[in-house]
């Protein structure tokens, strides 16, 4: 496969991936909205979305509910603004047609021409519908894909970047919520932070799963155990891992040993930690530097796999 074709495969999915992770956050934040009566406690959550999706915020900018979603949503400047982020995916899709579906071009293509429709002022009046359709959108490109072109190397690719966008954003939101909530010796959830808990998991569409693992009883250890380490979850850092791993594996299978080699040793890393790490152990040695060496690893594996299939030297490719 060109490397042209499967950067534009890894971007179009990566960008199509923080489009509805974006959506999501939203839609947790302003349903939350209706939840919180303290002021403070509703600007301080919306902070954090900032922080998590790693948009910085000056010291002297104050920006309201209001201010904050249409940033996100349609301002073209921070990448992971939705109107964007679909605009990207489908401006490497609109690259890479010969290699896609016809049904995946049209399906992003709605989405895209759908979204430069929409206004800040109809989503804040009725925000769910919109950002409920701006997910269902994603997950009706994931269904086409894998329903209707050759899982070959560039579905490998969509693959990737998928998990790879999937798996930094878990790691930055748990880390987010980690420094603003403490962990006690009892894992309890104190009851004025039961609805930012709450949240976490609606943010990462766990809460049904969970409960299912642990019950509804909600616990700061069990909740960070299991976005973390669940290996059946897609949601979980471990899950995305192991499927970073089947791909590269999988796209590494006509190249030579040595660069299989290097790209698969540290995404085989990651999930080899991912795997046999204990939460507890985690927490007595600190949570937030963990959580910040996974987002490491992303990055290098992110890296690698560039040097290694898409801007690989002639030399490179020689050896």
């Amino acid at each position: 496969m060109l490397s042209r074709v499967a950067d534009n495969l890894y971007w179009m999915s990566r960008y199509l991936e923080r489009a509805e992770h974006t959506a999501r956050l939203l839609d947790v934040a302003t349903n939350l909205m209706l939840e919180h009566s303290p002021v403070l406690s509703t600007r301080r959550h919306w902070e954090r979305l900032l922080k998590g999706l790693h948009i910085p915020q000056t010291d002297d900018e104050v920006m309201d509910e209001y201010a904050i979603t249409n940033l996100l949503t349609f301002q073209t400047g921070p990448v992971s603004s939705i109107r964007n982020c679909i605009a990207n995916a489908r401006d490497n899709a609109r690259q890479v047609r010969e290699q896609i579906s016809s049904e995946m071009w049209m399906q992003l293509n709605e989405l895209h021409l759908w979204i430069q429709h929409a206004s800040i002022e109809a989503v804040w009046r009725e925000p769910y519908p919109f950002y409920r359709a701006v997910k269902e959108g994603s997950h009706l490109f994931q269904g086409i894909t894998d329903a209707t072109m050759n899982h070959d190397q560039g579905w490998q690719f969509i693959q990737l970047g998928r998990f790879m966008e999937r798996a930094g954003a878990t790691a930055a939101l748990l880390k987010v919520h980690s420094e603003a909530f403490p962990f006690t010796s009892h894992y309890q959830i104190h009851v004025d932070e039961y609805l930012e808990w709450l949240s976490l998991l609606k943010s990462c569409t766990a809460f049904e799963a969970y409960c299912k693992v642990y019950t509804t009883d909600l616990r700061s250890n069990t909740i960070m155990e299991f976005l973390l380490f669940n290996a059946e979850f897609p949601r979980s850092v471990r899950f995305c891992a192991e499927q970073i791993l089947v791909a590269l594996d999988a796209i590494a299978q006509d190249t030579s040993t040595h660069r299989k080699n290097r790209v698969e040793r540290i995404a085989g890393r990651l999930r080899a930690a991912l795997s046999f790490d204990q939460v507890d152990e985690i927490l007595t040695e600190g949570l937030n530097r963990y959580l910040e060496n996974i987002e490491y690893q992303c990055g290098q594996i992110h890296n690698i796999t560039y040097e290694t299939f898409i801007n690989y030297t002639v030399d490179a490719a020689l050896s």
